[in-house]
């Protein structure tokens, strides 16, 4: 499908009914393709935020004393 950026103001729905649909959807502007949008693959939905978890090794002080830790002034001398 294609869809100028008119369309893609106007009609988002639309636009992004198709992509629900499986369709690549390709946005031009001024006649030219400038973008495409694909529908998000399944095992891209499930994959997490490499962040997520990161602090679960650290068993030796819960994760609120860590934050207490590294938000504490710091004292010069």
């Amino acid at each position: 499908m294609e869809a100028t950026t008119r369309d893609l103001r106007l009609h988002t729905k639309e636009v992004l009914s198709a992509t629900r649909r499986g369709e690549d959807v390709i946005i031009t502007y001024r006649g030219k393709p400038t973008a495409r949008l694909v529908p998000i693959q399944e095992e891209q939905k499930a994959d997490r935020n490499p962040g997520f978890g990161m602090w679960a090794d650290h068993q030796e002080l819960g994760v609120d004393q860590q934050v207490r830790n590294l938000r504490k002034r710091r004292k010069f001398d």
